[in-house]
């Protein structure tokens, strides 16, 4: 009996101890939880410099300096290219090209600066280099309005304009590339998403914010202000949309522009872009006043499940994660094909291996639909140029023209979204088909001008019958 006394006891001591050692650490745990950063350095709204920032918040400033991590998936990202660094370049490594393992770009491209020089995409602590030295810099004299998607331009802006940051912004648009390149530090920094003070999400973006504007007014909503405005859940989308976005430098000026006075989609872009008659450049193969779609993640998220769900970017590409007591974002912003088990499985209930290879198939038929698109816009362009060589004139021509700049556009929009159609599959094969259509359209528009002046013009190759 006495033996069993002391067992029990024993027992009884050890589950106690162990007990208050729980209700220590989970006591401890909320201590720490209830101070979720320790003030080091004071930072203030001309506070730039990231590094001072990770002094207070040092696990968010891990993650944003593992930007620098070059990890290819299957349709994005880069490997890491050895380059000999010269006096005009200084870089050590590069993206892959993919005017190379696509020449095709080229035509598409032609007679502007991206079929000089175009590379897959690093992450954000390369977005300033990367653009500042691009071949594109020695093709074209690129404005100032650049650096609003590739610098930390917040603390910058409202220097130029003395404390308004719409001259500011204004300013360093209409400078030179080379020059506004003087006033930047950094690439895409803390300040430029969070408020130094409360570390709430903001808008620091004008572009944005006027696009913002634009798109709800459009809407029925009158001078909506999207810092004020837009919920929490929002501003975790918002922050992203000031880069990953479509754009045009509007007028002398070069004001960057969102398209969005219309509507988020692409056609609503398009006919915006056809009103105003912006054009980026005039198509050296074909003469056609063509368009260059930039980035538009923001738009094309809009249109797909994710975003009519409610997930906003950050919940993909910078999922929560634990460290400790702490509950941070994952500021180490990459494809969420590299982070599946944060990214994606706190939705979707499947294996790593079944959801990626849901994902890289919806992929693998964008890029079968993309590359049919792209052959039937390249046979286009040829059969426009053998019509120009064997004496067609602008008349005759304008239809398959403006079919040509319909069709590209579609086409690129595709190209330059990032996720290979994943944030909106069935809008990106939309979009896409809709780009098929256009240039054979403008072939079959070809065929009265061709039969009109048989008698006159040189046999057509059969492509352009």
């Amino acid at each position: 009996m006495k033996r069993l006394i002391l067992i029990t006891a024993a027992v009884t001591t050890v589950v106690v101890g162990s007990l208050t050692a729980l209700l220590l650490n989970v006591a401890e745990r909320k201590q720490e939880a209830k101070n979720p950063f320790f003030r080091v350095v004071d930072l203030t709204d001309d506070t730039d410099d990231p590094e001072v920032w990770g002094k207070n918040f040092p696990l968010q400033h891990d993650g944003y300096r593992s930007t620098t991590d070059q990890e290819r998936t299957k349709y994005g990202g880069s490997e890491a290219m050895p380059r000999t660094p010269t006096q005009a370049d200084p870089r050590s490594v590069v993206a892959q090209s993919r005017l190379e393992k696509d020449p095709r770009l080229k035509t598409m491209w032609a007679g502007y600066a991206f079929a000089v020089d175009f590379r897959e995409e690093r992450g954000h602590a390369f977005m300033l280099d990367d653009q500042t030295f691009t071949a594109r810099q020695q093709a074209t004299k690129q404005p100032g309005a650049c650096m609003q998607c590739h610098a930390s331009v917040y603390v910058p802006t409202r220097k130029l304009g003395g404390g308004d940051i719409v001259k500011g912004f204004e300013a360093m648009n209409a400078m030179p590339y080379t020059e506004a390149r003087t006033h930047v530090k950094y690439p895409v920094a803390c300040i430029d998403c969070h408020d130094p003070a409360t570390m709430q999400l903001r808008v620091t973006r004008q572009a944005f914010i006027e696009g913002m504007r634009a798109y709800k007014a459009s809407r029925g909503v009158a001078d909506y202000d999207v810092n004020t405005m837009a919920t929490r859940q929002e501003m975790r989308s918002f922050v992203c949309g000031q880069c990953h976005v479509e754009y045009y430098f509007k007028g002398p000026e070069k004001r960057l522009v969102f398209p969005w006075a219309k509507g988020l989609n692409v056609e609503k872009m398009l006919e915006y872009y056809d009103e105003v008659g912006h054009k980026d450049w005039v198509h050296a193969e074909t003469g056609a006043e063509v368009l260059k779609a930039q980035h538009p993640e923001f738009e094309t998220w809009n249109q797909g499940i994710h975003a009519r769900s409610g997930v906003a970017c950050a919940d993909c590409h910078m999922p929560y994660r634990r460290e400790g007591a702490f509950k941070i974002s994952d500021h180490h912003v990459r494809s969420p094909l590299l982070n599946i088990n944060r990214a994606c499985q706190t939705c979707h209930k499947w294996s790593e291996e079944e959801l990626k290879a849901r994902a890289e198939q919806i992929q693998d038929r964008t890029m079968q639909l993309r590359n049919v698109a792209m052959d039937a816009l390249v046979a286009l362009i040829g059969d426009i140029k053998a019509a120009r060589a064997a004496g067609a004139t602008d008349e005759h021509l304008a239809a398959a023209r403006k079919f040509q700049r319909h069709a590209q556009f579609l086409l690129d929009y595709c190209e330059a979204e990032n996720s290979m159609g994943f944030h909106a599959p069935q809008e990106v094969a939309r979009i896409l088909g809709l780009s098929i259509d256009k240039s054979r359209q403008g072939q079959l528009s070809l065929r009265p001008a061709l039969m009109g002046s048989r008698q006159t013009l040189p046999a057509m190759p059969e492509t352009a019958r």
